[in-house]
């Protein structure tokens, strides 16, 4: 079963830094991440008088974990929503603000271990990488058709790819003679276009570009950038965020939107600083806590995880 093999990341640590908020009945929490329900599960249990609204772009995952909640009965409801869309999701069901919110950001489990989805490098696979697989267009189209001087801002932009213009030369002449469909030959053209000293270094070498492949087919950076200040927004005054990354690009933008609401905005020199300036986020981690050597050596998928949290001090003030 894939939900006993998934192991939520950093658990007990995501549900002590919103317990604050989240123990008054009547609480509202919202798992923008639901993947297979690990950690809406674990809100559920630990806050009983707490409602969770949970949102997944991948319909499969909230099929799956429709059925581990359904003892919770209405207490969960799960929407099929990109984790942007939450203030319409939010509008939608009557909810003004809510007390708690957690992202648990990248792959799902379940989509790293169905080998079908193609996310895994470890793996052969048709190229999709769509985490909503009813639209939107897969990895496969985005490597046969894609200009090369884009597929080389894609894998420096969002693999970090050091050696991007190689592996792209190198795609576009395989493309040529079959266009790309299987993760496998992704993999084995990659390996061959790198040279030796790049191979051993960094693991797989595959790992940099399937990630900005990814990132690209699901708009990943794009969304988390119009989704973590709408979270910010829909927290009520004393309400908690939690955010798990996965790698440093979605740290660094979690980490600049958190730390411009918890910073004056006040011009220098005023004696007395009016509301409207003052911060509005308060950070609850001393910069990204890291999972510990315990919880990798039981889950490998938390060694990269870095969370970082804030507490909502005040309301929106009009300037």
């Amino acid at each position: 079963m894939t939900e006993a093999r998934h192991v939520p990341v950093m658990l007990q640590r995501c549900l002590d830094l919103l317990a604050p908020a989240l123990e008054a009945p009547g609480a509202v929490v919202v798992d923008c991440t639901l993947g297979l329900g690990g950690h809406s599960e674990a809100l559920l249990a630990r806050f009983p008088g707490a409602r969770l609204v949970a949102l997944d772009r991948d319909t499969a995952a909230l099929e799956l974990s429709r059925t581990r909640l359904a003892p919770y009965g209405d207490r969960a409801t799960l929407v099929h929503a990109v984790y942007d869309e939450l203030p319409a999701v939010l509008a939608g069901l009557g909810i003004a603000s809510v007390q708690g919110v957690l992202f648990d950001l990248g792959v799902s489990s379940m989509q790293l271990d169905e080998a079908d989805r193609g996310f895994a490098y470890a793996q052969d696979a048709p190229l999709d990488m769509r985490m909503d697989q009813t639209k939107g267009i897969g990895a496969a189209e985005v490597l046969n058709t894609y200009p090369p001087g884009e597929l080389v801002r894609i894998l420096r932009a969002y693999g970090e790819e050091k050696q991007a213009k190689r592996i792209v030369s190198a795609v576009v002449r395989e493309r040529e003679k079959e266009p790309f469909d299987r993760s496998a030959r992704l993999v084995e053209v990659i390996r061959d276009a790198l040279p030796q000293a790049a191979k051993r270094t960094g693991g797989n070498p595959a790992k940099r570009t399937f990630q900005a492949l990814r990132i690209e087919v699901n708009g990943e950076l794009e969304v988390l950038g119009r989704a973590i200040p709408a979270a910010v927004g829909a927290l009520a005054v004393g309400g908690r965020i939690a955010v798990l990354s996965y790698h440093s690009l979605e740290d660094r933008l979690v980490k600049q939107v958190l730390a411009a609401g918890a910073a004056s905005t006040a011009p220098p020199g005023l004696p007395v600083v009016p509301e409207r300036y003052q911060p509005r986020l308060r950070l609850l981690t001393r910069g990204a806590e890291l999972p510990t050597d315990e919880e990798i050596a039981q889950n490998r998928r938390a060694a990269p995880a870095r969370l970082r949290g804030a507490e909502r001090l005040r309301p929106e003030v009009d300037a």
